[in-house]
């Protein structure tokens, strides 16, 4: 894994501070943030991560920041390799943000257990740790990964069972689940869109933003016919 320049914690926590914006801090509380951040960007986080890189220790140490934009940070440099069960379980408890939970998802999904942490936290009452599972599930099959169809048709199910008696933003990460088996295993595509029409619209709480949970079946049919147009 190539490294880049090391930069302390507290190198870390003063650039974040210093590329903090009052609108971006504005933005990211409408999202659910919360009040510990500085409110940066992602293209300067990215900036940034160009410089470090990979640091898995400072990850660590920047996610028990409990700041949101150093917690975000901590996802982009952290190193999926390294990534211990027992600090995926322990960083998903203690997200409040759903895209904390997002960002989380996509190292995790990266992980040699992705699997068996997305099959553990689907099974969650806590809001944003059985979205991050549906939300690893989506990872591992849009980086093209396959799961067992069998696995698939049990996965469809249980959405349809629970979908409506699941927090808020489970339901998105699981009607996200839904789309991404109907575009990604073809031999599901049409189990998956009986089922969304079955459940039928989906409603989520996106606070005061202009979010939107995608209506499964047209998402479905706009995906597959990108991918057969791009495949020629």
């Amino acid at each position: 894994m190539h490294l880049g320049k090391t930069m302390t914690y507290q190198q870390v926590m003063n650039e974040l501070k210093r590329m903090g914006t009052a609108q971006a801090v504005k933005i990211y509380k409408r999202h659910g943030a919360g009040d510990n951040l500085f409110g940066v960007s992602f293209a300067n986080l990215k900036v940034l991560q160009k410089k470090i890189k990979v640091d898995h220790e400072l990850a660590l140490a920047l996610w028990e920041s409990g700041n949101a934009d150093a917690q975000t940070f901590a996802t982009m440099i952290a190193d999926p390799d390294k990534f211990a069960v027992s600090s995926a379980d322990k960083w998903v408890k203690s997200i409040h943000y759903y895209l904390l939970s997002d960002l989380l998802a996509g190292l995790v999904a990266k992980t040699s257990f992705a699997a068996k942490k997305s099959a553990q936290w689907r099974k969650s009452r806590s809001e944003f740790v059985r979205a991050c599972g549906y939300t690893v599930l989506s990872s591992i099959l849009v980086k093209g990964h396959t799961i067992e169809f069998e696995d698939g048709g049990s996965i469809l199910r249980t959405i349809e069972k629970e979908i409506d008696t699941s927090p808020n933003r489970a339901r998105h990460a699981m009607n996200s689940a839904l789309i991404s088996i109907g575009i990604y295993m073809p031999q599901l595509r049409d189990e998956a869109i009986a089922t969304a029409q079955r459940i039928g619209k989906v409603t989520v709480d996106h606070g005061a933003t202009s979010c939107k949970t995608p209506e499964a079946v047209a998402y479905i049919d706009k995906a597959v016919a990108r991918l057969r147009k791009k495949a020629g």
